[in-house]
């Protein structure tokens, strides 16, 4: 591990809530958005020693900060960042401006408090992906529910108290599994450190009834069907920037969590289950496809879409193979990317036309050139179109597939064919549909350009060079991948009673 001096996680983690108090001393509305920027600018700033001092090809935990916090339980501040979070982490840092910039005039009520959600959001975020124990872990975890919770609930749509209550409680169940899970590996273990117990062999029983835990708690925050019915409610009721927040970063702690807690710490459960997973995965590529083309509503395409991407990313982690991991992760990255801007511009239309359904929407090539410039941009990056970025992630998720099992690749197929459908359909209607009253709409402004001209160049650089990506993440999905294969090997399982040796562990970690 790299240990450094300058605590640069911390300052990371906590600025953004520390400044979050300082809002409270503004009064004008202008004034805490200035703030708000300011500050995100700042934090920007701050992770420069994270670029310039992360080692490449390394898949060792750098920036590491660690120190005793309740030392009679075990508890220890420990933080971490490798070549699998470091993305997230520069993911969550450069989406608040663009969250601050979107909302500049789209959030007129209760202001003051709108942003101080965004920056604790935030704080929250980047502790869930820089978090090395599991105590801690579970506290960033949970205290994002919080702001994301009022940001549907407060500033949301018609039908707000719902999706916030329905988005709340869905997360809870997911906490309450994943807090059972820390508590039996503190037990089976010995320690709360992450990197210390994926060092550790554990029996299959218990890889067995952990994986089951682990796995239904991301899998609900990610969405992955049939754990999906919340997102769309959330998505369509949330505010342009909660949407952008939870589709950039949220989603992504779900695949994060597979692949920091499930596939190194049940590496043998993690390959029983992996068939099932990859089912499940194709069923929700599809399904998110098949739904998102009978919407009429923008936000619900688009919400409906993730549940299908997100398919890709679970399905690449649990195919087991290089390709497969990094389509995964470059698909959590992209998808961050291409629907936060797909967001933010669904956004920029409904505070012209105050209506989010296709229909009160057409012809925008007509007198909104700027705009479908860059929803044509970030149109063709969602159906993995070559030379976008997406198109990098998804062709190494079908390359990791057919490597699998051909069966597996072709299964992807309709998937894929489905998502240009959809993303072709509402293009041509947004650009070349015939409005039925002339709407003169202003294009977009200067505030506006800038804030969609930030994933748009990311979406064309990635796409065309994606090698620096490649560099970060490969040392540490390469380890991985030989930690699982080579742990997975150390334990006997013995596959006519599987049940029934993980009811017996079960039972001996109740005693």
């Amino acid at each position: 591990m790299q240990e450094v001096a300058y605590p640069v996680l911390t300052s990371l983690v906590f600025f953004p809530l520390l400044a979050a108090f300082g809002l409270f001393f503004f009064r004008g509305d202008n004034a805490v958005r200035i703030y708000s920027l300011v500050v995100s600018v700042i934090e920007l700033a701050l992770s420069y020693p994270l670029f310039a001092g992360f080692k490449l090809e390394s898949a060792a935990f750098q920036f590491v900060e660690r120190f005793s916090w309740v030392q009679k339980w075990g508890i220890e501040y420990y933080l971490g960042t490798d070549g699998i979070s470091f993305l997230m982490v520069v993911l969550t840092i450069a989406v608040l401006p663009l969250c601050v910039l979107c909302s500049w005039t789209y959030i007129t009520t209760r202001v003051k408090e709108f942003h101080f959600c965004l920056l604790f959001m935030t704080a929250a975020c980047v502790g869930v992906f820089t978090a090395l124990d599991l105590v801690l872990f579970y506290v960033f975890w949970e205290a994002m529910l919080i702001p994301m919770y009022l940001l549907i609930a407060v500033w949301g749509g018609p039908e707000k108290r719902y999706a916030s209550l329905k988005f709340f409680l869905y997360t809870l169940a997911g906490s309450a599994l994943l807090l059972v899970a820390i508590v039996a590996f503190r037990v089976a273990g010995g320690t709360f450190a992450i990197p210390e117990l994926m060092e550790k062999t554990f029996s299959f029983g218990f890889q067995f009834w952990a994986f089951l835990a682990l796995a239904l708690a991301f899998a609900i925050k990610v969405p992955m069907f049939p754990f999906h019915t919340w997102l769309p409610a959330a998505h369509v009721q949330a505010p342009t920037a909660g949407s952008v927040i939870l589709a950039s970063v949220l989603l992504k702690m779900g695949t994060y969590g597979f692949l920091r807690f499930n596939l190194p710490l049940t590496p043998a459960a993690s390959e029983y289950f992996a068939p099932a997973m990859i089912a499940i995965s194709i069923a929700g590529i599809i399904y998110g496809g098949v739904v998102a083309l009978g919407q009429d509503d923008v936000k619900k395409v688009i919400a409906y879409s993730s549940v299908g991407h997100m398919g890709f990313v679970t399905l690449g982690i649990f195919l087991f193979n290089m390709r497969g991991l990094e389509g995964a992760l470059f698909q959590m990255l992209n998808h961050g990317i291409t629907t936060g801007g797909l967001f933010m511009l669904i956004g920029v239309i409904y505070e012209r036309s105050h209506s989010r359904d296709i229909n009160d929407n057409l012809g925008l090539g007509k007198y909104m050139p700027g705009y479908m410039f860059f929803w044509g941009l970030f149109a063709l990056s969602s159906f993995g179109f070559p030379g976008t970025n997406s198109f990098v992630g998804e062709i190494l998720v079908f390359v990791g597939a057919f490597e699998h099992n051909p069966w597996v690749g072709a299964l992807m197929v309709p998937g894929a064919m489905v998502a240009a459908a959809y993303m072709l359909r509402i293009s041509l209607k947004l650009a070349w549909g015939r409005p039925s009253t002339w709407n003169n709409w202003s294009d977009i402004n200067l505030r506006e350009w800038t804030y969609l001209l930030v994933p748009a160049v990311f979406v064309l650089y990635i796409g065309l060079a994606p090698g620096l990506c490649f560099k970060v993440m490969d040392a540490s999905l390469a380890k991985l991948s030989n930690d699982v294969q080579t742990k997975s090997k150390l334990v006997s399982i013995e596959d006519e009673r599987p049940m029934e040796m993980a009811w017996n562990s079960l039972k001996n970690i109740v005693k």
